[in-house]
């Protein structure tokens, strides 16, 4: 299980910098400090029930972030790009 972590950390890690190739620095900032917590949880050498437990902790905290912002930040029907 401690391998799956390392590869979530290097998947992460790959979408951090694509994220800073494409100038999104915040969001490449958040992907880095994914990228650091999923490496540093592999070498905890953790159990696979708290791994688990971790990665459900991971997703609730995801998905509820991800649901405040799409419902209260976004601004329906607003242009995001410059041309």
């Amino acid at each position: 299980m401690d391998r799956m972590y390392r590869v979530m950390g290097f998947w992460t890690g790959i979408f951090a910098v694509m994220f800073y190739l494409g100038h999104m620095t915040q969001t490449s900032l958040l992907f880095f400090g994914q990228t650091v917590f999923f490496i540093l949880l592999s070498y905890l050498k953790l159990s696979e029930r708290m791994y688990i437990y971790i990665f459900g902790a991971y997703l609730t905290i995801f998905f509820v972030g991800f649901t405040y912002w799409t419902t209260f930040m976004m601004v329906p029907g607003a242009e995001t790009g410059g041309h």
